[in-house]
């Protein structure tokens, strides 16, 4: 029976580390600023959870909402904004933007100054990553999963990863961070053939394919460690349920570590915001 890797906890203890060192901060406080565009009610209910974080733990945050008919213009004006305003260390865009924005998405990502880019995804910042820069800003998510694994002990040098999935969010950046801490990693998504082989060998798997119960026990190494970023909402037994990329049933018989959904992953990308926005304040000073 696998080991439950408890993202909430862990976030909590990351929450009180960060707001033990912001009390002893004098003067200004560290800010995170939140843009969201459009009323996608998951988006806004993310944003507010993310505020309320930061009111847990000292940051100061800062929030502009615009219209789902805003132009790339109107939200690049708030960037800049925020760009030059000394009180932020940190810029949030909110995704995914509204479909008459979402082809430019890194084109506006890309208006985010580097310096600020507290979720790393900007051009710049991941390549960075990919060039194992030490300052480079891990993207929230995926900084979350090795944090995981790290307060774990489970060290991936040596180990062979299987990330599911190759979003710019998740995949690619775990990917990269799961090189550089010297795992074998491969990459599988909707076009790979032998998924079931490449599953079976992984000692660690990453699923980030938005499919929910996509992999189940049967389907992995046994004691393979497991961190599910899916979040998906499906209906079971008349009841509206969130699941994950995996089958957390039947594969936590298999695995030796295992993220459940929610409480894994999803907290822990808060905690590595509020972390992020904290290191930028320190760079800031």
């Amino acid at each position: 029976m696998a080991k439950i890797i408890d993202g909430k906890e862990t976030a909590k203890q990351i929450k009180a580390e960060l707001k033990e060192k912001i009390s002893t901060v004098s003067g200004r406080k560290p800010g995170l600023a939140v843009i969201i565009v459009g009323d996608d009610k998951a988006s806004h209910y993310y944003v507010g959870s993310k505020q309320k974080a930061c009111s847990e733990v000292g940051i100061e945050s800062f929030k502009t909402e615009l219209g789902s008919q805003a132009s790339k213009e109107e939200l690049i004006k708030v960037i800049t904004s925020y760009n030059q305003n000394e009180t932020v260390d940190g810029i949030l865009l909110q995704l995914p933007l509204p479909d008459s924005l979402r082809s430019m998405t890194q084109e506006i990502i890309d208006t985010i100054s580097a310096d600020k880019d507290v979720d790393g995804l900007t051009t710049f910042n991941l390549g960075k990553l990919v060039s194992k820069s030490p300052d480079a800003i891990e993207p929230c998510t995926p900084k979350g999963c090795m944090e995981l694994l790290k307060r774990y002990n489970i060290n991936p040098s040596g180990k062979k990863a299987l990330v599911l999935g190759r979003s710019t969010l998740v995949g690619k950046p775990i990917a990269l961070l799961l090189n550089n801490a010297n795992a074998t990693v491969t990459m599988a998504h909707s076009r790979t053939e032998n998924m079931s082989t490449e599953l079976k060998e992984a000692d660690i798997i990453i699923a980030a394919i938005g499919q929910a119960e996509f992999i189940n026990g049967d389907s992995i190494k046994q004691n393979a460690v497991v961190i599910d970023v899916g979040i998906n909402a499906i209906e079971r037994d008349g009841k509206r349920v969130l699941v994950g990329d995996v089958e957390f049933v039947s594969a936590k018989n298999n695995a030796s570590f295992i993220t459940p959904v929610p409480g894994g992953v999803g907290p822990m990308t808060v905690a590595m915001l509020l972390q992020n926005t904290y290191e930028l304040f320190l760079k800031h000073r």
